[in-house]
């Protein structure tokens, strides 16, 4: 994860229960996510949510962290004969 992402995404067991948090913030990372996913613009996340365009790519680079290097291997089934 990038420098400038861990300065932006912090972890306070004291705020929103834990979660990832944009600093000096209450809004959770799934928050933002969620108005991603809900087809908001980046400018209309940033009016709703006080953030900067520089939040919601940390955001974004915060969650990819966590599947990049991923490796997805097809599981082998036996598949037995019933008679």
């Amino acid at each position: 994860m990038e420098e400038k992402t861990k300065q932006r995404i912090v972890i306070d067991n004291k705020i929103r229960h834990g979660k990832p948090i944009i600093k000096g913030t209450r809004i959770t990372v799934d928050e933002v996510l969620g108005a991603l996913v809900g087809g908001m613009t980046y400018e209309e996340i940033e009016r709703e949510y006080g953030i900067r365009r520089e939040d919601i790519l940390a955001v974004l680079e915060y969650t990819a962290s966590f599947v990049r290097g991923e490796e997805i291997r097809p599981l082998r089934i036996k598949h037995e004969v019933l008679s």
